[in-house]
Parts: C-alpha cells; sequence; structure tokens
C-alpha cells in the first residue's frame, strides 16, 4: 500500500501517474492493435469492422471502469482511514458487484448483436465482419471484468504500478496473435476478435493469481465476500453515475459513428481511424483524472483536505501540458498519424481533416477528466454524469446531425461538434467548483465557530 497522503503534491500525483499512463497507454496499443494490423493486411471493410466493433465494445469496457472505479475510491477512502477491515468488505463488495455485471452484460450483448450492428447503420461491405467481431469480443466480457476488479483494487491500495505489468502481457499477446491470424491466416477482423479474447483471458488469469500468492497487508478472508449494505451503497453511489455516464458518452459516439456511416465506407473508416489516434491522444488527461480521484479519496479519508484543491490543480497543468502538444501536432502533420492506422489514400487524407478538427477537443478535456476525477474521488460523481448528459445531447450529437446535413460540408466541419460540447463541460464543472468550495468553507467556518 501507498500513502497518497504525505509529501508534495506535484511530486506524489506525477508519481503515481505516470504507472496509471503507461497503463492507459499500453491498453490503447492493445486495442489499436487489431486496428493496426488489420489496416495494413485487410480491407477497407474489415477495417470499418473493427473501427465499429471495438467503438461498440469500449461502451461496454466504459460501463466496467465506471463502477470499478467507484469500488476503487472507496477502497481509498478506506486505507485513508487506516480501516482495513472497512477496506477488506469494499474489495469484497467490488468484487461481487462485477461478477454480477459480468453475469448480466455477456448474454445481454450475444443476444443483442445483429440489432446492435443495424442500429450503427454499418456500411454493407462490413455488416457480416462486425457481427463477428462484437460476437466474439462479447466472449470476453468476463475477463475485461475480471481484470478491471483485480486493477480497480490495486489502485485503490494506492498501487498503480502492477496493473501495467498484466496489460503489458495482454498488449504482447493481442499484437502476435494478431499478426499470426490477420496476416498469416487472413482472417480480417474474426482474427483480431480472437486475438482480442486470448489476451484479455491470459492477462486476467495471471493478474488473478499474482494477487491471490501476493495476498494483502491486513486480513482478507471469504466473510468479506458478502454482499455489504454499506459498501455496495458507496460503490454504486460513485461508481454508477460513471458507468452510465462512460455509457452515454460512448453512445453518443455510435450515434455519431452512426450518422457519419451514412456518409460512406470511407467517411466510416476515416472516424474509425481518428476515434482510435484521439484515444491515445486523451490518454494523459484520463490517467491524470484516475490518480485525481484515487487520491482525492485518500487524502479526503485522511482529512488531509488542504491537499485537495492542489491535486486539482497539478493534474490540470500535467494534462494541458500533453494535450497543447497533441492539439499542435495535428494542426500541422494530420496525415502522419492517419496513416498508421490505413494505407488507403482516401482514407487517410479524410481522416486528416476530421483530426484536425476534432483535436482541440485534446486541450478541453484537460479540464473536463481532472475535474471529474476531482469529483469522484469525493462521492460527487453525479455532476460528472449531468455535465456529460448535457454536452452530449443537447449540443454534440445534435450538432454532428445538423452539420452533416450541410450540403458540400466535410468531416473537417463535423470535428468541431466534439470540442464545442465539452466547452459546455467546461462551463458546468467550474460552476460547481466555484459552488463546493464556497459551501466548503461554509462548513469550516461553522466548525471553526
Amino acid at each position: 500500500m501507498n500513502n497518497l497522503t504525505t509529501g508534495k503534491v506535484s511530486t506524489t500525483l506525477l508519481k503515481f501517474a505516470i504507472p496509471f499512463l503507461m497503463s492507459s497507454l499500453l491498453q490503447a496499443l492493445y486495442g489499436a492493435a487489431d486496428l493496426f494490423v488489420v489496416g495494413q493486411y485487410a480491407d477497407s471493410a474489415a477495417v470499418s469492422a473493427v473501427a465499429i466493433g471495438s467503438q461498440f465494445m469500449q461502451t461496454i469496457t466504459g460501463i466496467i471502469l465506471g463502477i470499478s472505479m467507484g469500488g476503487t475510491v472507496l477502497i481509498a477512502k478506506r486505507i485513508g482511514e487506516n480501516n482495513f477491515e472497512k477496506a477488506a468488505t469494499a474489495i469484497g463488495s467490488l468484487s461481487l458487484l462485477l461478477i454480477i455485471t459480468a453475469l448480466i452484460l455477456t448474454p445481454l450483448i450475444l443476444l443483442l448483436t445483429t440489432p446492435i450492428t443495424h442500429l450503427m447503420h454499418t456500411p454493407t461491405e462490413a455488416f457480416g465482419f462486425t457481427q463477428q467481431y462484437i460476437t466474439l469480443c462479447a466472449l470476453g466480457i468476463p475477463f475485461i471484468v475480471g481484470y478491471n476488479a483485480v486493477s480497480g483494487i490495486f489502485r485503490g491500495l494506492g498501487d498503480s504500478k502492477t496493473p501495467v505489468y498484466f496489460v503489458l502481457i495482454a498488449c504482447i499477446i493481442n499484437v502476435i496473435v494478431d499478426i499470426i491470424l490477420v496476416k498469416g491466416f487472413n482472417m480480417g477482423a474474426m482474427g483480431a476478435a480472437i486475438a482480442t479474447i486470448s489476451a484479455q483471458g491470459i492477462s486476467f488469469f495471471i493478474a488473478l493469481a499474482y494477487m491471490v500468492k501476493k495476498g494483502f497487508r491486513f486480513e482478507m478472508n471469504r466473510t468479506h465476500f458478502k454482499p455489504h449494505k454499506e459498501s455496495l451503497k458507496y460503490i454504486l453511489m460513485v461508481g454508477l453515475p460513471l458507468a452510465v455516464q462512460d455509457a452515454l458518452v460512448n453512445i453518443s459516439f455510435l450515434i455519431i459513428t452512426a450518422v457519419i456511416n451514412t456518409m460512406g465506407l470511407i467517411a466510416s473508416a476515416a472516424v474509425g481511424v481518428v476515434e482510435k489516434l484521439i484515444v491515445f491522444a486523451m490518454l494523459p488527461p484520463t490517467a491524470f483524472g484516475s490518480a485525481i480521484s484515487a487520491m482525492t479519496a485518500q487524502n479526503l479519508g485522511a482529512k488531509e483536505t488542504k491537499r485537495l484543491n492542489k491535486i486539482l490543480y497539478y493534474g490540470i497543468i500535467y494534462s494541458l501540458i500533453f494535450g497543447v502538444l497533441a492539439t499542435l501536432y495535428s494542426q500541422f502533420y494530420p496525415q502522419t498519424l492517419t496513416s498508421i492506422f490505413s494505407n488507403d489514400p482516401q482514407v487517410i487524407t479524410v481522416a486528416g481533416l476530421y483530426l484536425k478538427s476534432f483535436s482541440i477537443d485534446c486541450i478541453m478535456v484537460s479540464f473536463v477528466f481532472c475535474l471529474n476525477g476531482y469529483f469522484s474521488g469525493q462521492g460527487k460523481s453525479t455532476i460528472c454524469l449531468i455535465h456529460s448528459m448535457i454536452a452530449t445531447f443537447i449540443f454534440r450529437i445534435p450538432l454532428t446531425y445538423l452539420i452533416s446535413k450541410i450540403e458540400g460540408v466535410s468531416l473537417y466541419e463535423l470535428g468541431f461538434a466534439a470540442p464545442i460540447s465539452t466547452f459546455a463541460s467546461i462551463i458546468i464543472c467550474f460552476s460547481y467548483l466555484l459552488w463546493l468550495n464556497k459551501q466548503n468553507q461554509k462548513k469550516q467556518q461553522t466548525q471553526e465557530i
């Protein structure tokens, strides 16, 4: 267990966040490997299928991550309080909750694969490949759940390094199997899906075995693996809004993808390429947001409230450094990036235009992701859901739809919908932050009296 309540805030946050960033980078490489290999050794229909299928699976992963984050925050809070008995109960409750999640999601997605593929307006050429990809990846949901449960537990304990090794293993396995099946056996999207679930399964079992062997520094036994009302309530209070938020954001991506899919196969493939690139560009704010959440929870549990605003401040600064650099590079050399995931000249050019406008969002989310982590760490994740719904369903989706209906419009104009909607989130988040700080000041003044 690592203590995140002492030492210089800027240094402690950076040391804790870097493994988060490495883990996120490896996960992104793991996810991008499918698209990269398929882009090099298969046609645009397979590229479109993997792009659409992986975008949908990201929605499922987001739900799991949200619930897992609720557990991470509670575990970190209990560690900050030095209440190891309740920390053990939190671990058991998180495990049970995620097992139930896997049992619900896996058969549900398998049953809905064909309707989902239809709803996304998948191009005819890519329809069958997309069905295959989603069906096979759905079989790996229990492994995704298991990995995120183990990682969430370690991070709640203040250990952000160990999960990096599990993702590294998955990444290596995925790339190797991708090359064997897609290049060697010409299996296209199906080969990419098989590689994905194989890597997920092996990584999860290694992670589970490691956790069981290592154990914990406090007592942990079977009695802790039972429903505990207080723990489940807190995990759901924090995790459910985050899960719903992530699901809605990803659903919005699916809706936007469906809108753009009506523009043809090239546009569909181009958007898939850019979404993979944006995942990499947004890794730093995502990592710092997650680190802020766990660190805020520990400090709150230890009653080190004076450190909270500093944690947020440094998180935003670190995130902005990466966000500004990503945006600037995308403005001047977009096609050097889009060519990584496609060898089709048309796809590369169209994707480059979309990336130029979309990439501005990398600066915007540096604020939003860090603020989300700050609020979640204090158990106030509902605001994250509220601003996300407003930004997504009042701004981004309507803007994308309206712009797409303009005659002669290109993906360049469509890309601006993302930063505009995120700016709306920034306004809401900072307004809530000011209100929250005023409330905290009033409480402190009341306690002093």
